[in-house]
């Protein structure tokens, strides 16, 4: 028993935000500071009110459409995300509501930037055990709505969106070998340190990150994720025909090319267009190079995450 990815789908909120945009409202940043240092130009924002299941629904029934896959028929759902609409219930079943299906069984995955690969991996595991045919599995963010927009260094970073694959069983191999990792030494670089206690915000309510060491510590687990997963698959690094890591920063992705050998022409970019959208980058990146015709069936893929925690992981797979 395999799982084979056979639908993928996608939603950005709103019109594209530039970077002079930013400035425009008040920001203390420019478009060359911007891009120069991560590479991005554009983000979308969810309005107020606008929610992670609201996104994760436009994404979902763009992957059911590509699956040629009834809601009804979906017995997982996944959901990825680190801006649920609620403490509780989950993302997963308030999305399972909005689609019309019963029975599901559905939950969130709290794995920051690595959600979705940690989701992809957890239900490849169900339907492998046999217990369940086919997983809709969404990577869905409104970051927007936790950063603290007088912090420069964060804010311009970030963006809303979703992305949502149909997961199914096959005879044919799909996913082909995964691997997850978790530090928890390492929460403090990238972090909302904030709860809510009897009605109360206690401590901090937004984004902070420490930048420079995120950036070295996300470029050297992304190799090994990606050499690891090669292993267990046993196969070489240069079979991979498209790399997709998280889209936080086009140096990281540069970086990590470099260390992997990947050229840079098979690395799969979007944080130019959509900013740092957390779980949702990975399943945005890859049904837009899917839907541009870049990546096309009988390739194989490599996505990898790597988020707060410190989290990170790897699944490679044939398309």
């Amino acid at each position: 028993m395999y799982s084979q990815i056979t639908g993928i789908g996608s939603y950005l909120p709103g019109p594209p935000v530039a970077n002079d945009e930013l400035a425009r409202r008040g920001i203390d940043t420019s478009d060359e500071w911007i891009a120069s240092r991560t590479g991005i130009r554009f983000r979308h924002l969810a309005e107020n009110g606008e929610t992670s299941s609201d996104l994760a629904l436009h994404a979902s029934r763009q992957a059911l459409a590509a699956a040629g896959c009834a809601a009804s028929a979906i017995d997982l759902i996944i959901v990825a995300t680190s801006t649920p609409d609620f403490i509780f219930p989950s993302t997963a079943c308030l999305l399972q509501a909005k689609l019309g299906n019963q029975g599901a069984t559905a939950f969130d995955v709290q794995a920051v930037c690595s959600g979705f690969v940690y989701a992809l991996t957890v239900a490849d595991k169900f339907i492998r055990s046999g217990s369940h045919r086919r997983a809709l599995v969404v990577g869905a963010e409104v970051f927007s709505h936790i950063l603290d927009w007088s912090d420069r260094t964060t804010c311009v970073l970030f963006g809303d969106g979703a992305g949502a694959v149909v997961l199914e069983a096959s005879d044919k191999p799909g996913i082909l070998a995964s691997t997850l990792h978790a530090d928890g030494a390492h929460h403090a670089i990238l972090s909302v340190p904030g709860s809510v206690c009897k009605g109360v915000v206690t401590g901090d309510p937004f984004l902070r990150m420490d930048g420079q060491a995120v950036f070295k510590f996300a470029v050297r687990v992304l190799a090994e994720a990606a050499d690891e997963c090669c292993r267990i698959a046993a196969v070489s690094p240069s079979t991979i025909d498209w790399l997709i890591p998280h889209q936080a920063n086009v140096r990281i992705l540069e970086a990590t090319a470099r260390k992997m050998r990947i050229p840079l022409d098979k690395v799969v970019i979007s944080v130019d267009r959509h900013g740092n959208t957390s779980a949702a980058s990975v399943p945005l990146a890859l049904d837009e190079a899917v839907r541009a015709g870049r990546i096309r069936s009988g390739q194989r893929i490599m996505l990898e995450g790597v988020g707060g925690g410190f989290t990170w992981g790897a699944v490679l797979l044939d398309i």
